[in-house]
């Protein structure tokens, strides 16, 4: 997760940097690489990631375990598998997301302070200097609201296709690329959804 965020940020400076240069705007790089990484980039890549690991990983486990009769057998005994299995999925993921999310933020910020420092002349403290006066509170919140709206996706999205597998092991792997699939996209979905929401309101 931190090399996918610190290469994101690294690219993103690096483009930036030779358009940027050539109208001699060298310190817009930071508001560049600062607000699209706090505001989109890293809360979008972060989910990305974790929807490939953790809706594939809830999907083969919860499968596992209707193929293996455990779910009916916590049925059997009176508890209910939604309270046992789903939610505290759920809530580990809605808590840790906007975690990761921030330390994507600082990971991908420096990607791009390393780009800026070479390409562009800009110290490691003009570009700090430079964002803590110009980036707003808003782009990091904005960043960390979405993480545990993505969690939740990410985390029922998985579930629900683990309580879809049927008694054959094959049907492990085909639900669990379902799983990630879906949670990608309605990551995306969800996000494009929120920022013309924030845009349409002036945020």
């Amino acid at each position: 997760m931190g090399l996918t965020s610190f290469l994101v940020g690294l690219v993103i400076a690096y483009q930036g940097a030779d358009q940027l240069a050539k109208f001699g705007a060298n310190i817009f790089i930071v508001d560049m690489v600062s607000i699209s990484v706090f505001r989109e980039l890293a809360p979008l890549i972060t989910a990305i990631v974790i929807a490939g690991r953790s809706a594939s990983a809830y999907t083969a486990e919860i499968g596992t375990m209707k193929i293996t009769e455990e779910i009916d057998a916590l049925k059997s005994m009176g508890f209910d598998p939604i309270t046992f299995l789903v939610l505290p999925r759920v809530v580990a993921l809605v808590i840790s997301m906007p975690l990761i999310v921030f330390f994507a933020d600082i990971v991908g910020v420096f990607g791009g302070m390393i780009v800026a420092d070479g390409s562009l002349g800009i110290s490691y403290r003009e570009f700090i200097v430079r964002a803590r006066d110009v980036v707003e509170m808003k782009h990091i919140i904005i960043g960390l609201i979405k993480a545990p709206f993505f969690g939740l996706l990410i985390a029922m999205i998985g579930c629900f296709r683990g309580f879809q597998v049927t008694g054959s092991t094959e049907s492990i792997g085909r639900y669990t690329t379902i799983s990630v699939v879906n949670a990608i996209f309605w990551v995306i979905a969800c996000n494009a959804l929120i920022s013309v929401l924030l845009t349409e309101v002036g945020i």
